[in-house]
């Protein structure tokens, strides 16, 4: 797998979106609850292995982009990833090498903001198949029947051999500047001809491309998924609890074999749950010594990577944090910032709430802390 220190990923956005109707330019349009660009930069700010994002679109999009992605999407954690947008030219071609100009890089992702549904495992793919000398695309094999009609004339063409081709593509940066020439279709046209080596990986249905009202109207048709999760933890001798992320002096620590981050832990359960996934111990066993003391965020992230791989996206969660003491109140705003941080959600999206039990039962009697969550996710609905 490519571990170059500067991977950058360019969405091309400048077309109008005309064959899609519905007035604005499609990737402007809400996709699955929000635009279409938007769902593209977020996946690929969340690749850890991608160091850069950057959007090239019409002159006249300036504010579709801002509305669409600098205040929709991009999680206060990675927001340094995203660079400032480039401006396309006429054709596809002269926006990719108007793009290609603009950055600098030891490899290049170039994708079409028309295919919103990426998921890490094809991103996984493509880096690791990706060296200085081979470019590589995500493809589908041909499954239906083709023919092809001339003047009135039918004739099969064999399957055998016949892919569809998807983005993003990925290529040695130098090498793509150097063959990107001429009014090519997509940028493995212009490797080839330049006599480069390319390889496939095995792409997606979801990540076919938006181009008509059909196909938009066809992404949008989603489920909606719920899943609880709940954890407690007990008290032993400590100074300070972790919960949601924040630390709070106390006097006790809650015991466990990560941080005991009882809120993290809950919310992990209620992700995993919505995805059908099993739970926490199922993913990170405690018998597991790589585990000892880990950082909860470790789980919210494995479970978020779950999320984006099956293209989901989180609609809301709501924790619920069961405790006499420490008081949750003071720290609740940081909580809820420091999850929608980690979840890369808007703050409104994230609830945080918390109770006591009147004295009673084990968290009344100040034994330890539990915490309820909730979540709800929105799915494809191919996965149902």
């Amino acid at each position: 797998m490519v571990t170059a220190p500067h991977i950058t990923a360019l969405i091309v956005a400048a077309g109008t979106g005309q064959r899609a109707g519905g007035g604005a330019p499609k990737q402007y349009r809400a996709v699955a609850g929000k635009p279409m660009l938007s769902h593209s930069v977020q996946r690929l700010l969340s690749h850890p292995a991608i160091g850069e994002v950057r959007v090239i679109i019409h002159p006249d999009h300036s504010d579709l982009y801002a509305g669409a992605v600098c205040a929709r999407v991009v999680p206060a954690a990675e927001s340094g990833k995203l660079g400032a947008p480039i401006f396309g030219g006429a054709q596809r071609a002269d926006s990719v090498r108007a793009g290609l100009a603009a950055i600098t890089a030891d490899y290049v992702l170039v994708h079409d903001a028309a295919r919103p549904f990426i998921s890490t495992a094809v991103l996984d793919r493509l880096l690791e198949k990706l060296d200085a000398t081979t470019g590589v695309v995500p493809s589908l094999a041909v499954a239906d029947t083709v023919r092809r009609e001339t003047n009135g004339t039918w004739q099969e063409v064999p399957r055998d051999g016949l892919h569809r081709i998807q983005t993003p593509q990925a290529f040695p940066y130098a090498a793509l500047v150097a063959a990107h020439q001429g009014d090519v279709t997509d940028e493995a046209a212009a490797w080839l001809a330049a006599g480069h080596k390319l390889a496939y990986v095995q792409g997606e249905e979801r990540l076919r491309k938006m181009t008509t009202e059909a196909d938009i109207e066809s992404a949008t048709t989603r489920r909606i998924a719920t899943g609880s999760g709940f954890d407690v933890h007990r008290f032993v001798d400590g100074d300070h609890v972790i919960i949601g992320g924040i630390t709070i002096p106390h006097t006790h620590k809650l015991e466990g074999h990560s941080d005991a981050d009882v809120a993290l832990h809950a919310l992990t359960d209620a992700l995993l749950g919505a995805l059908g996934e099993g739970d926490i111990g199922a993913h990170f066993p405690p018998s597991d010594a790589r585990w000892k003391g880990a950082n909860s965020k470790i789980f919210i992230e494995e479970a978020l990577r779950l999320v984006r791989e099956r293209g989901g996206i989180i609609q809301h969660v709501d924790i619920t944090i069961i405790a006499e003491a420490p008081k949750i109140g003071p720290h609740r705003d940081a909580m809820r910032q420091s999850m929608a941080n980690l979840l890369g959600l808007p703050l409104a999206y994230v609830s945080v709430k918390a109770t006591t039990t009147e004295q009673l039962g084990f968290t009344g009697r100040r034994e330890g802390i539990a915490a309820q969550a909730i979540a709800t996710l929105s799915l494809p609905s191919e996965d149902a």
